[in-house]
């Protein structure tokens, strides 16, 4: 009986900080009054939203990106046409987009 009163303030406890505490951020919860449906969550003004288009960087095709395969590298998304392009661009991206993404992609032909 002692071990499942014990179990029992525990529990609460960590309800109550995961509700209003510290772990109020993980829970979906936040201290600052809750922003507007649709609203910025982080307050920072920076909302990412995709092209409707983008160059597959393995065949240099524009791909419908709502429907393409996707993959992130050096803090960029990539859109390809196909998962054996991406798996061909993760296994090795510097050889389609360079070291960074600032640099131009290189050429690629088929043929």
């Amino acid at each position: 009986m002692n071990a499942l009163l014990y179990f029992a303030l525990w529990a609460g406890f960590i309800f109550l900080m995961m509700r209003f505490g510290c772990g109020a951020h993980v829970m979906g919860h936040h201290h600052e009054d809750h922003p507007e449906k649709g609203a910025d969550p982080h307050g920072d003004g920076v909302r990412w939203a995709p092209p409707e288009t983008d160059i597959d960087p393995v065949c240099r095709m524009s791909v419908q990106t709502a429907g393409a395969k996707s993959s992130v590298y050096h803090d960029r998304v990539y859109y390809f046409c196909s998962a054996e392009h991406r798996d061909a661009f993760e296994a090795a991206p510097e050889r389609y987009v360079g070291g960074t993404p600032e640099e131009k992609p290189l050429e690629h032909h088929h043929g």
